[in-house]
């Protein structure tokens, strides 16, 4: 069941399902974040991405995500 059919069904709910909701994409993220520094410079420069570069964007906290995906 999707988020946007869980709060049709439960309005009530809508606070904790975004909750829930951040609380996903902010460890997906972390977890990206880990799999950037882990890539050899090879795989960084097919990214078109420097190794400083990379562990820049990958020492960022978690919370600290895109303007364009906070909506």
């Amino acid at each position: 069941m999707t988020a946007r059919a869980l709060t049709l069904l439960f309005p009530a709910a809508l606070p904790r399902i975004a909750l829930l909701s951040r609380l996903r994409d902010a460890a997906a993220l972390a977890h990206q974040r880990r799999q950037l520094a882990a890539l050899d410079g090879a795989r960084l420069a097919d990214l078109g991405l420097s190794t400083a570069q990379a562990h820049n964007e990958a020492a960022r906290p978690f919370w600290d995500a895109p303007r364009a995906w906070r909506g």
